[in-house]
């Protein structure tokens, strides 16, 4: 142990608490064991599409870390939309090249830069209800367009766990060999994202890696900051989703680099997530003592959830480098010192699968 209470963990050290979203970025990119072995089996610049999205700008941003590290010479390039203000120009100073870019035109698709090796990161979740049309074209016509311009290349595509049915808790969460059974338009739409990359790997020199992700939290979005947010505020929280699985964006981000490695055709299917299950009544009455006020619980807990197992994931990359304890504890010091957040709840209470 350090004497400020951090844990080396090699690069620089966990700090005790996030002061601010300049520390919190930092941390958020640096670059995991995953990420290096992934990158060094790179014969190309790396291409992200999607880039401008929660997950998006920290894992561009831990990519040219650890290419930097590496010494190796390849580009990261960023592509997305870029309306958010300001991303473009951050991204631009850490060293990645954005090309702003609708990607469901044609034209602009094909003048993007050749690359062997991509992450696929466009897509669309919450807005579903009452825009589906827009949520199956991004998620399952934007796929084989992008499939048919990078035909021969690997692609490592996010996908979710929301493709499975809710599991009995006891289980410990759906396995990749599990028959998806997805509940609700944006599940169903992701998996037919899987199924265009599954084709296009099946049917050509496309290889693939699809990367069922549930849930990565940091301090400004996710699962642990909404239930927090609810315990400090006095707001219930409901337990009928009676538990979850998160993992610390870093290691998402650094496992999905790591997957560029695992590639393959038919396409690989990996679970990301934590290795715990974890109770939403114990997590929001940790936070309860945390700030020193009583949890405000509703409901019963259901049977099943949505839940992952990452096995795989963990036999592949080791355990997240994050424990959960220190991931409450970070995310509870911001919200009682009222720390920025993207302000978009996850709805991980869902069941009925409509966002």
């Amino acid at each position: 142990m350090s004497t400020n209470g951090s844990t080396a963990v090699g690069q620089g050290e966990w700090p005790a608490r996030m002061e601010d979203v300049t520390q919190l970025e930092e941390v958020l990119s640096r670059p995991t064991p995953a990420a290096r072995s992934g990158l060094t089996t790179l014969d190309s610049d790396l291409l992200i599409l999607g880039v401008g999205g929660k997950m998006g700008p920290s894992l561009a941003r831990m990519a040219v870390r650890a290419l930097a590290e590496l010494g190796l010479p390849y580009r990261v390039y960023g592509v997305a939309r870029f309306s958010r203000p300001g991303l473009r120009a951050e991204l631009e100073a850490a060293g990645v090249h954005t090309i702003p870019c609708d990607l469901l035109d044609r034209a602009a698709l094909r003048g993007l830069p050749d690359s062997r090796n991509l992450i696929f990161m466009a897509g669309q979740k919450f807005g579903t209800t009452g825009n589906q049309p827009m949520t199956w074209a991004l998620n399952s016509f934007l796929p084989g367009l992008v499939c048919e311009r990078y035909a021969e290349a690997r692609i490592v595509a996010f996908s979710t766990g929301n493709v499975y049915p809710l599991t009995t808790v006891t289980l410990g969460g759906s396995r990749e060999s599990d028959t998806p059974q997805p509940i609700g338009e944006y599940a169903n739409s992701c998996l037919a994202r899987e199924r265009i990359f599954e084709y296009f790997a099946a049917t050509g020199a496309l290889r693939c890696a699809l990367m069922r992700l549930n849930y990565a939290v940091e301090m400004r979005y996710g699962v642990l900051l909404d239930i927090a947010r609810k315990v400090y505020a006095g707001q219930p929280v409901d337990v009928t989703m009676g538990a979850a699985n998160v993992i610390w964006q870093g290691d998402a981000n650094g496992q999905a680099l790591g997957l560029l490695a695992h590639c393959a055709t038919p396409a690989f299917v990996c679970n990301v997530t934590g290795p715990e299950t974890l109770s939403v009544r114990r997590v929001a009455e940790q936070f309860a003592g945390l700030f020193g006020v009583e949890a405000i619980l509703t409901g019963s807990e259901a049977p099943t959830a949505l839940l992952n197992n990452a096995g795989q994931a963990q036999a592949l990359f080791g355990y997240p480098s994050v424990a959960l304890d220190r991931l409450i504890g970070w995310t509870g010091d911001w919200v009682r010192r009222d720390g920025p957040t993207l302000d978009k709840p996850t709805h991980f209470e869902t069941r009925d699968g409509n966002f």
